[in-house]
């Protein structure tokens, strides 16, 4: 196929009877003509196996030629419509083999040649109206010249456009497998993992082929020239993910959400790039976004919203020309958000809670009599805890808890309490809570503002330890235990045993030392001091200390790493 501009192609057909058969196509020449880009701007000429990009105002059609110059050729024509349908058609009409000049043998004028081009409709060959990617195959079109006509109705609109007189050797969009779905084989509150098979170009002609994923909330996309005109150009697209990573590559957290539009930030996960040089647009964010995942056949949505549906398309991109085919895109409603339980507390009976990081628990205490005076006691078992009561759902109370706590709101006839726990950052969080209405109710011991186990050095021997710890004005029993550690025993292995609510009863018999009870009314005279005896020299241990209350429940001070002696 032989692609001339209009009017060259005129000034060229009155000399025909001059010339050898129109040549082939020019590789070199062609070549040349395509990386001159302002060849092909805003021309009426269809480049030989090469995808073109222009534009349509709406009502108004545009024309576009190519010249197949030999019978029985193969020929191919994608039209590949953007962000609106098309309506066209491929004709063809003979080219004049020699022109009369009223028998003198002489050309005909040049308008009357450009007359009996532009005034014969030709042959009509193909028409299609919508919005598909369609195609144009024949493997053995006649000579002639050919006309594509395009029109958009709706609007004004952007297209691409590709023809081959090759298309057995060409080959440039990416074929997709037998079966061109992507399926759902993950469904979750937040993320939806989605595979397809490979495309036979990259499988079996080992060419290079990356897939991309685009993800939006409205509708699939038939091509990715479709959703390049979806979004702006001030979006910049996600890189692809290095090899290695887990396949959640970029943050939906703000997905669904209006961007902040101020001047010089940065937009949600779509952040400039500024080696583009591209700035933040004050137009609103579109919810699409694609990513680019290199040759996988399996990627994992993540951070999507729960009980929304989502649309995913599929796209294989011929690294090296750059285009691309569509899969059969699919979509997916996310799960919902699991519904929160909530925990009923029973007045005066301790409930064990756990919480994962960062998560939350709800429970519910509705008195059964009327009450002036209600008792919240917390005991933390691992990091600190934030607890928020609400009394028919007014916020009374919000603060952090660790260790023990206990909080005294005022009551209210036939009030009901709901009570919000949230975990930790750092991990899990373990926690007694006891609701009571009787003031007297305690079962978890009281503490001292200081829990910490001190160790005299100075009185450390080969066989023995000195410590001491805080009391309080209440009379408790206090049990001490002794564990043998290796020396390499580290503070960080300590901070992971720091569960305050297991209590002696998990501890084995030998490690206990003894219990005994103290208490002072002199707050600053509660101290108790303790030897342990019986240990061997040069040898580690971990010392715990156990508060046991009234009711029976224990509290553990803060664990005490001790070393003896090992020459005396």
């Amino acid at each position: 196929m032989l692609l001339l501009h209009c009017p060259l192609l005129l000034l060229l057909l009155p000399l025909s009877s001059r010339m050898q058969k129109l040549p082939t196509r020019d590789e070199e020449l062609f070549q040349m003509q395509i990386r001159d880009k302002a060849f092909f701007h805003d021309s009426s000429v269809i480049p030989d196996g090469a995808e073109i990009s222009s534009y349509l105002f709406r009502d108004t059609p545009r024309r576009y030629f190519f010249v197949v110059e030999e019978d029985n050729t193969p020929l191919a024509v994608t039209v590949t419509p953007c962000d609106a349908p098309l309506e066209w058609k491929l004709s063809v009409q003979e080219l004049p083999e020699e022109a009369s000049g009223e028998g003198s043998g002489e050309p005909e004028p040049l308008e009357q040649q450009k007359q009996q081009i532009t005034n014969e409709e030709g042959t009509e060959l193909f028409s299609y109206k919508g919005n598909d990617v369609e195609y144009f195959v024949s493997s053995s079109s006649p000579s002639g010249l050919y006309q594509l006509d395009l029109l958009s109705t709706e609007k004004d609109t952007h297209f691409k456009v590709y023809a081959t007189t090759t298309p057995e050797s060409d080959q440039p969009y990416p074929e997709l497998p037998y079966d061109p779905r992507i399926d759902v084989t993950s469904l979750g509150r937040t993320t939806v993992t989605l595979a397809w098979k490979p495309s036979p170009t990259a499988s079996l002609l080992k060419q290079p082929i990356q897939y991309c994923i685009v993800i939006n909330k409205e509708h699939n996309f038939k091509s990715l020239c479709a959703v390049e005109a979806k979004l702006s150009s001030d979006d910049a697209f996600m890189m692809a993910p290095k090899p290695g990573l887990d396949f959640s590559p970029f943050d939906f957290a703000h997905f669904g959400f209006p961007a902040d539009n101020s001047a010089g930030k940065e937009r949600g996960f779509l952040k400039s790039s500024s080696k583009f040089g591209r700035q933040t647009s004050s137009k609103p964010r579109v919810d699409l976004h694609k990513v680019c995942i290199g040759n996988k056949n399996i990627f994992t949505v993540s951070d999507l919203k729960p009980d929304t549906q989502y649309y995913f398309d599929m796209f294989a991109v011929n690294t090296d020309t750059n285009l691309s085919t569509a899969y059969v895109g699919t979509f997916a409603r996310t799960k919902e958000e699991a519904k929160q339980k909530t925990v009923e507390l029973k007045d005066g009976k301790v409930t064990d809670v756990f919480i994962k990081r960062k998560g939350a628990k709800f429970l519910r205490f509705a008195p059964v009599s009327s009450h002036q005076k209600v008792t919240f006691s917390v005991h933390s078992c691992l990091d600190a805890v934030q607890i928020q009561v609400r009394r028919d759902g007014k916020l009374l109370l919000s603060q952090n808890v660790e260790g023990v706590r206990q909080f005294q709101l005022r009551g209210k006839a036939k009030a009901k309490y709901l009570i919000r726990l949230k975990g930790s950052k750092k991990g899990a969080s373990m926690l007694k809570i006891l609701a009571t209405t009787r003031p007297n109710k305690q079962l978890f011991p009281s503490l001292p503002e200081d829990t910490r186990i001190k160790a005299f050095d100075k009185l450390r021997t080969c066989s023995s330890v000195t410590v001491a710890w805080l009391g309080t004005q209440e009379r408790n029993k206090f049990c001490i235990y002794k564990k043998e550690v290796d020396d390499n025993y580290s503070e960080e292995q300590k901070k992971r045993e720091q569960n305050q609510c297991l209590g002696p009863d998990t501890r084995k018999k030998s490690e206990k030392v003894l219990c005994k009870y103290f208490h002072s009314q002199n707050i600053q005279k509660a101290v108790t001091t303790e030897t342990i005896r019986g240990l061997q020299s040069g040898k580690s241990y971990l010392l715990d200390v156990y508060v046991i209350g009234h009711g029976g429940h224990s509290v553990k001070y803060q664990s005490k790493l001790v070393k003896t002696r090992k020459f005396c």
